[in-house]
């Protein structure tokens, strides 16, 4: 997230940050009188090195997980605290807010690791020595760190995370410090070269390369630009100037061969070019588009290359609501099937489903409005706690103008309710939060809100955990091709935690390291053949469950389509040209046994030939148009034959194997009445019967059962 407003920018693209910081600050840096309590607080020692000994806090990764040196998983989840990034180079708020007051509560409510955003012009300033003392800090609120530099404040603070058990992750957000520094899409700018970038990570990895309270570098904020940008941010297999993930690789194999331990993030981009298209096209419909720092579908082509050190690499995708911008996946009827289908999978999250990575989600959140937005972030943190992806919120800091913060105007009370929603994703065990220091509570000494990691695992705070995770239940076959078969049981409880499954195909495991999730696709199987298969869950101890009740499915043959669903078509309409593009739909169900029809999502795509907006009607529908449900989506970029899809789906109900829906009577209508030209309609025939239709794809839950999407 940056700091400055753009909510003038047209297309797709992000966020907008207001700050109010620097108007804030006129006439709050200095009050009268100290601040209360200030007294009582002791300022931490921490040398100007701040070395610490080395310690065993490191983290580094294991499929989709990340874990200690032991070996055990851990959970990042934290917040963002900007300002070090900002022209003030230093934590907004401390123009009234004390720097412990401020910090303390994180650690007790759960925030284990803070990133903190800076520039790359400040690391440059701390390393010739040209650290100065900043204005935007109280005196009187701050007596212990009044008259200090920016960089002795920043060593102040550390001791204090150390001192309370919070880590740390540091982020360059921008090339100059900058309110508005995150606009400027790449690591470059002015002055400060690709070389300058890769110096600072150097000198601030060897700076704090024995304090184990620094554990993760995120290379770069949210690098962006739009096909025809200049410049702009690209992902490849090059090394040109402009190609993140080289500049990742790059960062990280310098700073880990100072710091082998630290965790190296690597940010997505804003657009990939789809099939075939070269990054040569200026063409914005060439491109898959999304979020800045969320187009994370290049490392599936070209993934980041550590060397030795691979297992220190995280990839960290950005992801926002509508209040931020209405991009074209909150349009109609959609929910949390939907953006997982839409957005999330094709976008970043297959790296944690197929257990290629870790995932830091560095940037979420956003204002409750009790309407859209917040159902967006409901929907973001439940997928964030069903697969424990590691997290760090946006933002401590009240002065985000398009997301607001966990901490109201004042600098010190919460938002109650933000955090309501936020705690269910913050790691507890127990009751209690937890830190990722081996030693030291999330709290401090004496917290009690807060344990170790080391209480987590060695049982101190419970008796030892032989408990077994209850059996999962409700194994069903959502949906089988010729080569694969996609799997969902019902989770299992445990005394303390299940913490995976893993899925048997007769008795061999299929799945290399444990399912946070209740879904699981089997790949790689053969057509027209019987497979048996059982979960287990298991459990933080390492107790494991018994195996379910066995599920047998024979895969379809290979000339069967795709999936359990199948979509037939007619056109009730001789016109192209006229008002009105009017489908007719059968859904079918393919498969051998019941389909649910809230499972079921099908598409119809079409060109909407012009800007006005289109509505959708069910004229007819034999199960009842009272069932059906019907949105109009745009593309985020416009492929041949298409710009929008209608997406027909149900509200309930189910059909025997073989059954189909009956008549499902479909038109659309622009809303200025004008004519559609629909002679080139991706999904159009002109057949007036119905029959089997590949251009209209169909989903059940998040997967793709039937037909081809266009491209």
């Amino acid at each position: 997230m940056g700091l400055s407003s753009r909510r003038g920018r047209t297309g797709p693209f992000r966020r907008i940050k207001v700050v109010l910081a620097a108007a804030l600050t006129t006439g709050l840096l200095f009050g009268t009188g100290p601040a209360l309590g200030a007294e009582e607080r002791p300022a931490p020692a921490r040398s100007e090195a701040a070395v610490a000994a080395p310690g065993d806090d490191w983290l580094h990764t294991k499929g989709n997980q990340i874990v200690d040196a032991n070996g055990d998983e851990v959970w990042l989840t934290g917040a963002n605290w900007f300002g070090f990034n900002a022209g003030e180079r230093v934590f907004h708020g401390l123009w009234s807010g004390n720097i412990t007051d401020i910090t303390k509560p994180m650690a007790d409510r759960g925030i284990n690791i803070v990133r903190v955003p800076i520039s790359t012009q400040l690391l440059l300033e701390w390393k010739s020595g040209q650290a100065a003392v900043p204005s935007g800090v109280n005196a009187y609120a701050n007596p212990e760190i009044a008259g200090k530099t920016s960089l002795e404040v920043f060593d102040h603070w550390l001791a204090l995370c150390e001192q309370y058990g919070i880590k740390v992750m540091l982020d360059v957000h921008s090339a100059e410090a900058d309110n508005s520094g995150h606009v400027y899409p790449v690591w470059w700018k002015g002055t400060i070269t690709t070389e300058d970038f890769y110096t600072a990570w150097e000198w601030v990895t060897t700076r704090y390369k024995n304090d184990d309270t620094i554990v993760a570098m995120d290379v770069k904020n949210e690098p962006h630009g739009t096909a025809n940008a200049s410049p702009r941010a690209k992902w490849d297999g090059s090394t040109d100037q402009d190609n993140f993930k080289h500049v990742c690789e790059t960062a990280g194999k310098r700073m880990l061969a100072i710091n082998p331990n630290l965790l190296v993030l690597c940010e997505g981009i804003e657009i990939y070019p789809k099939a075939g298209v070269s990054w040569t096209s200026t063409t914005g419909t060439d491109y898959h588009s999304t979020w800045w720092g969320g187009n994370l579908r290049g490392v599936r082509d070209h993934p980041v290359d550590l060397g030795a050190h691979n297992d220190q690499l995280v990839y960290s995708p950005h992801d926002y609501g509508p209040l931020v911008h209405e991009q074209p996946w909150f349009t109609g009827d959609w929910n949390r099937t939907t953006l997982e289908r839409d957005v999330w999978d094709p976008n970043w999250l297959y790296l944690h489903k197929e257990n290629k990575a870790p995932l830091v989600i560095g940037e979420w959140g956003g204002f409750l409005d009790g309407g859209p937005n917040q159902k967006w972030m409901t929907a973001l943190r439940d997928l964030i706690v069903e697969h424990r992806i590691h997290q760090t919120f946006w933002c401590l800091n009240p002065n985000s103008g398009d997301t607001g913060g966990l901490l109201l105007g004042d600098w010190k009370s919460w938002d109650e309710e933000k955090y309501a929603l936020l705690k269910p994703a913050l790691w507890q065990h127990g009751g209690k939060f937890v830190s990722l220091d081996h030693e030291v509570p999330l709290g401090g000494a004496g917290s009690t809100t807060g344990i170790s990691l080391s209480e987590v695992y060695d049982g101190s705070t419970d008796p030892e955990d032989t408990q077994e995770p209850t059996v999962p239940t409700g194994l069903a076959g959502t949906v089988k091709t010729s080569t694969s078969v996609t799997l969902s049981w019902t989770a299992s409880t445990d005394n303390t935690r299940v913490t995976g499954y893993d899925v048997y195909r007769g008795t061999t495991k299929v799945n290399a390291a444990p399912l946070t999730g209740t879904t699981y696709t089997d790949a790689g199987l053969s057509p027209s053949t019987a497979y048996s298969y059982t979960v287990r869950a298991r459990d933080a101890a390492g107790n494991v469950s018994a195996p379910s009740a066995a599920l047998n499915v024979t895969t379809e043959s290979s000339d069967t389509p795709t999936g359990a669903v199948k979509v037939r078509y007619k056109n009730n309409d001789s016109s192209a040209t006229d008002n009105a593009v009017r489908p007719s739909l059968h859904v079918v169900n393919s498969g051998t046994s019941d389909l649910g029809l809230d499972t079921v999502a099908v598409r119809y795509y079409f060109t909407r030939d012009g800007s006005a907006s289109v509505n959708a009607w069910c004229d007819y529908a034999a199960v009842g148009c009272a069932q059906v449900k019907l949105r109009v989506v745009p593309l985020a970029t416009a492929v041949p034959g298409a710009d929008a899809y209608l997406e027909v789906s149900f509200t309930g109900g189910s059909l025997a194997a073989g059954a189909t829906t009956g008549d499902i009577q479909l038109r659309m209508n622009k809303a200025d009445w004008s004519n559609f030209n629909e002679t080139n309609d991706y999904s159009r025939t002109t057949s007036t019967t119905y029959t089997d239709a590949p251009a209209v794809p169909a989903y059940t839950g998040t997967t793709l059962a039937w037909g081809t999407p266009p491209a």
